[in-house]
């Protein structure tokens, strides 16, 4: 990717509590944000206290003290072993979609609403956090999107997206016309607000929200998701994740169409432009505390019902 950073790292028998697992840590967080702040002070002090390399986004750096070393996202994901987000989901998104690039394992604090990406309590991380700097831990591989908008046969922009890719209107809602290719198969024409297109990670996010199935992280698959369909009969289809869907917009819809990346990235559309999501080659290597338990997490954030005996 033309990054060569050196990577500093401890001399064999160095007189310290670290695994051999990581050794240089990044942390990340929401700028401006007070119990964020707390949290990352805290993290800082403990870690280094613990012996490891700490560096810190530059973002929430001068937050944190005047003693670290700040860097970029690019240099975290370059330099380190693991990177520790914390705040909500949406800073592990913003996050995941550049360390992604990287073989660095990322784990959340949560201090969002829901977290469903963010495993360890803001107020006492330090138990579980030592488990898995000592190793105990468990990994997924979470797939992201690559959204591409087309332009008379020519590549006009694209971004990655960890949660969903999404085909609607700008700033004012309303009805869009585009057809819907899987695969260069021709599947059906739309006319609806928009259209999601969800990995399973998203598939708890806005995708739910539109009416979507859950997919279980595991499942190598995607979701197409209508946003207000004006077809009854249309309903949410799920296919494989390596297939390559085409949305081809309308030339008669008006201006101000746009491709949005977890809500963040917007990719600007025209009339006749063709919208390519796919599998990225890109991953995220995500880490939980040992014995993560995914349905857990599901009756948790959603207030599904207990055990009845």
């Amino acid at each position: 990717m033309g990054i060569n950073f050196e990577v500093s790292r401890p001399k064999a028998g160095s007189d310290t509590n670290m695994s051999n697992t990581f050794h240089t840590i990044g942390l990340i967080g929401k700028p401006n944000h007070e119990g964020t702040n707390l949290t990352l002070k805290r993290l800082h002090h403990w870690l280094t206290m613990q012996g490891y390399s700490v560096l810190v986004e530059e973002r929430v750096a001068a937050d944190v003290g005047s003693h670290t070393h700040s860097v970029d996202l690019l240099e975290i994901g370059a330099k380190c072993d693991l990177a520790i987000v914390v705040g909500g989901d949406g800073n592990m998104l913003g996050a995941a979609r550049v360390l992604a690039r990287f073989d660095i394992a990322v784990i959340g604090v949560n201090r969002g609403n829901l977290g469903f990406l963010t495993d360890l309590p803001p107020d006492s991380f330090e138990e579980a956090l030592s488990k898995v700097l000592d190793g105990e831990f468990d990994t997924e591989q979470r797939f992201l999107l690559e959204a591409e908008v087309h332009r008379h046969g020519e590549l006009k922009s694209s971004n990655t997206a960890v949660n969903e890719a999404v085909l609607h209107p700008g700033k004012i809602a309303h009805m869009i016309e585009f057809e819907v290719y899987i695969d260069d198969k021709f599947m059906y024409s739309q006319r609806a607000d928009g259209m999601i297109v969800s990995t399973p990670t998203g598939s708890t996010a806005y995708s739910l929200s539109a009416g979507g199935a859950i997919l279980t992280p595991n499942l190598e698959a995607m979701i197409l998701v209508p946003m207000f369909p004006h077809t009854l009969s249309c309903r949410p289809i799920v296919v494989d994740a390596c297939s390559i869907i085409k949305l081809v917009v309308s030339p008669h819809n008006g201006d101000n169409l746009e491709v949005s990346c977890d809500g963040h990235v917007n990719l600007s559309v025209l009339p006749g432009d063709e919208i390519i999501v796919k599998r990225s080659v890109d991953t995220l290597r995500l880490i939980h505390p040992k014995g993560h338990n995914y349905f857990h997490v599901l009756r948790t954030k959603l207030g599904w019902g207990s055990k009845l005996f």
